[in-house]
């Protein structure tokens, strides 16, 4: 399943390469996007596992970047 998500309060570049590199890293995560400059998450996860996988992600986000939201 893909999904794309909006980010707020994402403040650095840098980050948003660390969070994609973090959140790739995650079992059942086939693909995923941060950009710094759309503000956007895209994340491509294993159907079956998707909620799962996506507080995983947003525990990783919260590590990088305390204040950046995903807006579900």
């Amino acid at each position: 399943m893909k999904k794309k998500f909006k980010l707020q309060d994402l403040d650095c570049a840098n980050c948003a390469a660390k969070m994609e590199e973090a959140i790739k890293k995650l079992p059942g995560v086939n693909d995923a996007t941060v950009s710094f400059m759309t503000q956007k998450l895209t994340i491509d996860a294993d159907d079956a596992q998707f909620d799962e996988i996506m507080k995983k992600v947003v525990q990783v986000c919260a590590k990088v970047e305390p204040d950046t939201k995903i807006l579900m």
